[in-house]
């Protein structure tokens, strides 16, 4: 089995909110402008982070997920950065020893070191005893040492450092700085899209940020990670001819990269299209609206009367629909927004869509399709309502209570799910292959 080495290090926490996301990104650049390539993963099932990160490094960034992707499709992933790359990182999600899978288990799995990034502010020798606690809780994890975020002080930062045992050593020390945090709204970061230009700046503050703190120090350190290759299927180009028009603009723009990734290898031809600006659709054989923030932008939606009638008109003519949250709210009758405004949107599926403030739902799930079982998550704060009667719904991972709902009308199935599709190709060649076409 073919193998490839290179220093890796996973960013861990106590909680979300300590700073990962910042410390990662600006770690990326700093490395980045050294003329270093630096490979980035996100841990779990997120679209917003990897956008930060991926222009940060100006490298692809992949979401890794042991229960979503599944072990052999991660260790690849890993496998082949490992091949180009000076260095990988690898951004943890939440805390530490949260979720099943956790970062915990996603880096002990692949024998990667981790570094605990903790918000340090209104505390000194409990930062130390927290990490400590992180640091020994499993013995199949290893922990390299605590970046200390928010660290005001140079006596502040003494304090720490007195107290961490020579085994955890103190990795680097970070004064508050505002000009590195990220924009924030009510899903997580803003879309990296929607602010290049800032975070630019941004990225270019938190290098300096960096700079002389000691972690690349600490880098240079890591000793070489072995990465072996995954034993992953071939994929059979079993969409060979199929048009696939994707929606993508900022109110439709969460899509993973290993599914268009996957549409390209089954020979599929993708074609993008904006639900805000465009009155036509391309000319193709089937239609994938992905998740976003429909939300936001609900009065041009609206307005753009001649793309919805185009939707519909598709819809009629029995041709393959894959709708996922943000798209699924846009297949409704109706969408309210924040503002509690409510707007007309494409109506090809029953039902009315409501934003409802900071309540939501999220978490891994299984839908059980006649097609087959496709793994994928749910993340929203809406609801939908009257709508028809669903054709199943998820199988939560962890939990035996029904899942998300999932819809079909005609060729249009919806749901507030976001699938990964390289869990089961086999499902997308048949959610996406028209009955009949002259192109497939």
């Amino acid at each position: 089995m073919s193998s490839a080495q290179c220093p890796a290090l996973f960013l861990v926490a106590p909680a979300s909110g300590q700073g990962k996301t910042t410390i990662t990104a600006a770690l990326a650049r700093l490395l980045t402008e050294q003329g270093k390539v630096v490979r980035v993963f996100k841990t779990g099932p997120d679209y917003l982070d990897p956008q930060i990160l991926e222009q940060a490094s100006q490298q692809p960034v992949e979401q890794l997920d042991l229960w979503m992707a599944g072990e052999q499709w991660c260790q690849q992933k890993l496998y082949e950065a490992a091949c180009v790359a000076d260095l990988i990182l690898v951004e943890g999600a939440m805390g530490m020893f949260d979720g099943e899978p956790s970062s915990a288990d996603l880096a002990a799995r692949f024998n990667i070191p981790l570094a605990i990034v903790m918000d340090v502010k209104g505390m000194a020798q409990t930062a130390a005893a927290i990490a400590q606690g992180l640091a020994n809780f499993r013995d199949d994890v290893s922990v390299v040492g605590l970046i200390a975020n928010n660290c005001s002080t140079e006596r502040h930062r003494e304090l720490i450092v007195d107290a961490l045992p020579e085994s955890l050593p103190l990795l680097a020390s970070l004064k508050t700085s505002d000009e590195v945090a990220l924009p924030e709204r009510h899903l997580g970061l803003v879309q990296a899209s929607e602010v290049a230009d800032e975070l630019e700046s941004r990225f270019a503050a938190g290098a300096q940020w960096l700079a002389g703190s000691g972690i690349e120090l600490a880098l240079a350190d890591l000793p070489n990670t072995t990465f072996k290759a995954g034993k992953i299927s071939t994929v059979e180009a079993s969409l060979s001819g199929c048009r696939i028009g994707i929606a993508k603009d900022l109110a439709f723009s969460f899509i993973y990269d290993a599914n268009i990734r996957l549409l390209e290898e089954m020979g599929a031809s993708l074609e993008y299209f904006s639900p805000l600006k465009d009155s036509q659709l391309p000319d193709v054989d089937a239609l994938w609206l992905p998740g976003g923030y429909p939300e936001l932008h609900a009065a041009e939606l609206s307005n753009n009367k001649q793309m919805r009638q185009q939707i519909v008109d598709f819809h009629l003519q029995q041709k393959p629909i894959l709708a996922e949250c943000g798209g699924f709210l846009y297949c409704l009758q109706t969408l309210t927004d924040l503002d509690q405004q409510e707007y007309p949107m494409t109506g090809i599926l029953t039902g009315f869509g409501a934003m409802r403030g900071k309540r939501g739902c999220q978490g891994m799930q299984a839908l059980p399709l006649p097609e087959g079982e496709i793994r994928g998550h749910a993340h929203h704060r809406s609801r939908s309502e009257q709508t028809a009667k669903p054709i199943a719904y998820g199988k939560r991972q962890r939990h035996s209570a029904p899942g998300e709902a999932i819809y079909r009308e005609n060729r249009l199935t919806a749901s507030y799910l976001h699938l990964f599709f390289p869990s089961n190709p086999d499902v997308i060649r048949q959610l996406f292959k028209p009955l009949v076409s002259g192109h497939a």
